[in-house]
């Protein structure tokens, strides 16, 4: 594909990190002109130090630096060791994740777990769940009274469900989703864990978030889905969502400037698009105008007085994507198969792409805290 950001997209402030074979190790850069900025240096050396900072933007905005390619160019670069090419924009920051932050696609956490894990009969049960609430969840603000009185009508159906209490209730939901450094970025391989038979993306926006919790910027994800292994029991969530290449975060993050906020978030529109190898096409979509919880809600329940992170984290805000269109058998909705590709898009944000694979075949993840800290000093840049 092109670059991964329109030409209006390239006048924001931009962050990210681009993998240098020479120095065997990763570099912090941002975008000048359709030209990619190395500024890596001693005094914001991660990712995590300039989201630090009191001013990310302004920081970026005025760093020196040195150009090591075109946008063009690496945007396009395979995710190999021996070439340049584009990582996950965090490094030390921690990655996680909120669930069921769209009421309605709470409805498809209900049908998962009814269904156990069995496509087929997911289908019965998600028409009798749309009977019984029909329209009501489109802009339902999840622990208001209004929401209150769905999640009775549904308990009252036989339809109650953990999913219920995250989903409409004063609580969210916040997992971990992956390790530092572990998430894979644009053009990387993304990972399925070979016992799931039944998944699918997760096209999320995913917040930059300091250690005081100030939001100082915002990219995009794909938090895959293992629905049949999540379907089983919420207790397999770990086994369901952290594996190898598993999370996707890109391709870069856009920083909070005077002309990209949080506001302008607030509206934003992600869309998807499924190419698979047997010629199978897929277009699904999420709007932030129907989040059941604002990223601001969200962020406060992550970190705060009860959760500390000294190194900030990375925050997927959920997904309103569910797909049910039948891929191969009719009735059993969609799954991934080897070789899929997968585009997430948003107007502000850019373009994320990866091809599906096994968790088990894709690169192991052996780049590390304890590696990246000591390629920085071997640099001389701590």
């Amino acid at each position: 594909m092109s670059a991964f950001l329109t030409n209006e997209e390239m006048t924001g402030t931009w962050l990210g990190r681009v993998w240098r074979p020479e120095f065997e190790g990763p570099s912090v850069v941002t975008l000048r002109d359709g030209e990619v900025f190395d500024i890596t240096a001693k005094a914001a050396p991660t990712v995590r130090d300039i989201c630090e900072l009191p001013s990310p933007s302004a920081y970026v905005q005025t760093a020196k630096g040195n150009s090591i390619g075109t946008l063009e160019t690496l945007s396009a670069a395979p995710s190999s060791t021996d070439a340049a090419h584009f990582l996950a924009p965090c490094d030390l920051q921690a990655i996680k994740a909120c669930g069921v932050t769209f009421a309605r696609s709470m409805v498809e956490r209900v049908i998962e777990e009814r269904a156990s894990g069995d496509p087929q009969a997911a289908e019965a049960i998600r028409a009798r769940v749309g009977a019984v609430i029909g329209d009501s969840l489109r802009n339902l603000r999840a622990g208001s009274p209004e929401a209150e009185k769905v999640k009775q009508a549904l308990i009252s159906e036989g339809l109650w469900s953990q999913y219920l209490e995250v989903g409409i209730g004063p609580d969210a939901e916040v997992f971990s989703k992956a390790q530092s450094l572990s998430a894979v970025g644009h053009n990387a391989q993304i990972g399925l864990h070979p016992i799931s038979t039944w998944n699918n993306p997760e096209p999320e926006v995913v917040l930059a978030v300091s250690s005081n919790g100030q939001i100082v910027g915002a990219t995009l994800g794909n938090d895959v889905n293992l629905r049949d292994v999540e379907g089983r029991s919420a207790l397999l969530l770990s086994k369901a969502k952290d594996n190898n290449a598993s999370a996707a975060i890109g391709p870069m993050i856009r920083l909070f400037d005077d002309s990209f906020s949080l506001d302008d978030l607030r509206k934003t529109d992600i869309a998807l698009r499924v190419d698979g190898p047997d010629g199978f096409t897929l277009h699904g979509q999420s709007t932030m105008r129907e989040i059941s919880r604002d990223p601001l809600d969200l962020v406060r329940q992550t970190i705060g007085r009860h959760h500390q992170y000294p190194d900030g984290l990375m925050l997927y805000l959920g997904t309103l994507f569910a797909p049910t269109e039948d891929r191969d058998v009719p009735g059993e909705g969609f799954t991934h198969k080897i070789g899929d590709v997968v585009t997430i898009s948003a107007k502000g944000l850019g373009t994320l792409q990866n091809t599906v694979q096994l968790s088990t075949e894709c690169p192991e993840w052996t780049f590390g805290a304890s590696h990246l800290m000591r390629n920085l000093a071997q640099r001389d840049l701590l």
